[in-house]
């Protein structure tokens, strides 16, 4: 139960609309060949199967290139106790990028690397229905349950909903598409992927929108410089031209898109740069110095979205470092699917409608004894930083979902963790009236405006109702089965007394309508993960 302390509370009703897609899925019958293959009709053409253009990357990738794709190592957050460290702040991540990144090792019959696969990311690929907004442009939900993988730990999950813009709503969109065309990119899975994929969010932008297209290898250049999103041919044609070929300068690259888009600059717009790449700067600014650079364009209003694709040189560390910099997101394009799903059925989300959204989590200890933030290792923030506007934080576009789970200890239930030696100097205080209380935690989210440097606060509670995890809501099922599978691809210490085939049965009472496939799919890949873990033993 959620009990808000916002003002506004109301049902806001919207109809997604959607560009017909046809998907069909093969089965494989075998691990070690791609499990199925998806077509996708773009007008009266229907794309190449994505299985076939796997297949040449995979051969073009197996001759003399070795695997030099690059994953930051995080370890699992640990159980914090809560009398110790009752307050728990962290940046939001609405980033997709490790989910279809490992639906396509998994699809390619490979187990990922650990480090590959990061939580928070697969959990918020999927959307949830939280209550919407009514005047807050985000609104807080909560709901508690045991936890699936440890009956004896309790399961909560915090979603807040972003308010949905009618698309007579959107304001301008002055995008740059940043093309990388160095040599690194000349697999059938990377440029001409990309292209196809800019080419169908260009399909979506309308008069009043502008595009500009810049591309990078030893050196930059203004492909398209800033045009009407109605003047289809120009920038279609202007996509068709990039080919592949030399080194990649990334830096002189960025600075270009952001000079360009700076002169296109849509005051009240949404202004962003989109950069596909596969992440291997090797010319020019890089590491630190690429970072600085993005992070001070992000103060002027243009945000930052990164596009991964490839494989076998996939430079996924970099890439989510500057997204995160850059007031952006980072998607992972491994197919024509991927791409219908980020441009077609998130394109709302290209609008931002709020800028460093921070959550701080604090606990009960009469109510809770220990406490474990699933994933968002690399989004922790100090506790007074929540308070600071000056610290940067994650951004939500419109219509964006975020959610994050929370495992916790209830008091009585034995647990083995660090304990501090007892203090000399101070005692134990009375609790509070609050801590007397039903209130197990306390959640605030606190976001800036756009267009804004103040931030604005929101808060709620949540209280301790314990119910059995099987009549929780579907939403909380689907999402608590998804962190537990990712936790088991991970290996994770945490990830309890579980199996891929249990996971697929808390996923298949939990999938629910599923209009556009994405549950299904999953369900697939747990059994592909169990088959691979089966014969890796």
């Amino acid at each position: 139960m959620v009990r808000t302390y916002s003002r506004h509370i109301l049902v806001q009703v919207m109809g997604m609309f959607l560009l017909p897609v046809v998907l069909m899925l093969v089965a494989s019958s075998g691990c070690n060949k791609a499990p199925n293959a998806r077509f996708a009709a773009v007008g009266n053409r229907v794309a190449r199967p994505e299985q076939e253009l796997r297949k040449e990357a995979q051969k073009l990738n197996a001759i003399g290139n070795p695997n030099t794709e690059e994953y930051e190592h995080r370890s699992d957050n640990p159980f914090r106790l809560a009398h110790q460290e009752p307050l728990s702040t962290f940046s939001i991540d609405v980033d997709t990028a490790s989910y279809a990144n490992v639906r396509r090792m998994l699809s390619d019959g490979k187990l990922p690397p650990k480090d590959a696969v990061r939580v928070e990311e697969f959990v918020n690929y999927f959307s949830y229905l939280y209550p919407p907004p009514e005047n807050d442009p985000l609104t807080i939900s909560a709901e508690a349950a045991d936890c699936p993988w440890n009956p004896k730990h309790r399961l909560v999950r915090i979603g807040i909903q972003g308010k949905y813009l009618d698309p007579s709503q959107m304001p301008p969109r002055n995008l740059v598409f940043l093309v990388d065309t160095s040599g690194s990119m000349s697999g059938p899975n990377r440029l001409p992927l990309l292209r196809r994929s800019l080419a169908l969010l260009a399909k979506q932008l309308r008069k009043h929108d502008r595009v500009s297209i810049v591309a990078y290898a030893g050196s930059a250049g203004l492909v398209l410089p800033s045009t009407s999103g109605d003047d289809q041919a120009a920038i279609l044609n202007s996509l068709d031209r990039l080919h592949a070929g030399g080194s990649t300068n990334g830096g002189e690259g960025i600075q270009l898109a952001y000079h360009t888009a700076q002169q296109a600059f849509i005051p009240g717009g949404a202004n962003r740069v989109i950069l596909g790449t596969d992440g291997d700067f090797n010319v020019g600014l890089a590491g630190s110095e690429l970072v600085r650079l993005i992070e001070s364009k992000r103060d002027t209003g243009i945000f930052l979205t990164i596009l991964g694709f490839g494989m076998g040189n996939l430079k996924d560390a970099t890439m989510e470092k500057l997204a995160q910099h850059g007031n952006g997101t980072y998607h992972y394009i491994d197919s024509f699917t991927e791409a219908h799903h980020v441009f077609v059925e998130k394109i709302a989300a290209l609008v931002p409608i709020a800028k460093d959204v921070k959550v701080q989590i604090e606990f009960n200890p009469t109510h809770v004894q220990a406490y474990r933030l699933i994933g968002y290792e690399n989004r922790l923030l100090k506790n007074e930083d929540f308070n600071d506007d000056t610290k940067d934080a994650g951004d939500m576009g419109a219509g964006h979902t975020v959610t994050a789970l929370y495992e916790i200890i209830p008091p009585g239930v034995d647990i083995t963790l660090p304990k501090a030696d007892k203090l000399k100097y101070q005692q134990k205080t009375e609790p509070t009236l609050e801590a007397k209380s039903d209130e197990m935690m306390a959640v605030k989210v606190r976001y800036t405006p756009p267009t804004e440097k103040t931030s604005k606060l929101l808060a709620a509670v949540v209280t301790n109702e314990r119910r059995p995890f099987e009549t929780a809501s579907r939403d909380f099922r689907f999402a608590a089965t998804v962190a537990s599978f990712a936790m088991l691809l991970r290996e994770s210490p945490y990830r309890g007394e579980t199996s891929y085939a249990q996971i697929h049965a808390w996923g298949n009472a939990a999938k629910g309508p599923d209009e556009l496939g994405h549950r299904r799919e999953f369900l697939r890949l747990v059994q592909v993960a169990e088959r691979l873990a089966k014969a890796a033993r």
